[in-house]
């Protein structure tokens, strides 16, 4: 690196305030570029976050070691460090509940909180690669009023109490009877509907509940421009 006279680079006023803490000493100073973590740039970094923290869900929701290195394509020892890894990667717990799907938002997740719903949960990998396809944008978690919730043919028959055993699943003390999942809502051709929480729905509604924290799913950009021309501003974050 080739060397400079602070003199004939720096104003008098500034090197004579350096003087007083480096005079005669070698100095280096920093181009100011903050160094980015190996895989910040690519976001290859985030996309193993993302992997792992959904790795240490599905170990604590009952798939074993061998299943998840199956799934992911690693070692069983790769596995074993991931999901006992106490450092690096965000450290989220899930669970089906509105509380876990604010954090899970909060922390820029709010997809992989839906894949857990629908697969550790409601047990329902059909659903998942549903709500998946098309790269499907979200929006929320939001106070949704509903009212603004279609009625599927189903909500008349079928059997609701299945279903609302389902939407209040995975929690073996009761807890999710105080605190239950938020609603999945999608969005398409200006309508809101449930097609996955029937029962959770037809009980709010017959307790008269006139909004209800929901998390949307929007199939595409114009759904996107639409949802958003009519209510992006007008819905309430929940906190």
């Amino acid at each position: 690196m080739k060397y400079e006279n602070a003199s004939d680079i720096l104003p008098e006023n500034l090197l004579k305030e350096i003087q007083k803490y480096a005079a005669g000493k070698l100095l280096y100073i920093p181009s100011g570029d903050e160094k980015k973590a190996w895989g910040e740039t690519s976001g290859y970094r985030e996309q193993l976050q993302r992997r792992n923290i959904m790795i240490r869900n599905k170990y604590a929701h009952g798939l074993t070691v061998s299943e998840l290195a199956d799934e992911y394509f690693l070692s069983l020892d790769s596995i074993k460090k991931i999901i006992y890894s106490k450092s690096g990667d965000k450290q989220l717990t899930y669970s089906p509940t509105l509380e876990s799907a604010v954090h899970y938002t909060n922390a820029g997740m709010i997809e992989e909180w839906v894949q857990c719903y629908l697969l550790l949960t409601r047990k329902a990998a059909p659903l998942v690669e549903d709500f998946l396809k098309d790269a499907p944008l979200y929006f929320g978690v939001v106070k949704l009023p509903l009212r603004l919730i279609e009625r599927e043919g189903g909500d008349s028959g079928g059997d609701l109490a299945g279903d609302l055993a389902g939407d209040l699943a995975g929690d073996p003390d009761g807890d999710s009877l105080l605190a239950p999942p938020p609603l999945l809502i999608q969005y398409e051709e200006g309508k809101f509907t449930s097609t996955v929480q029937r029962g959770l729905l037809a009980s709010l509604k017959q307790r008269k509940v006139n909004a209800y924290p929901s998390i949307i799913v929007l199939r595409s950009n114009q759904e996107y421009k639409r949802f958003m021309k009519h209510y992006g501003n007008i819905f309430f974050y929940v906190e």
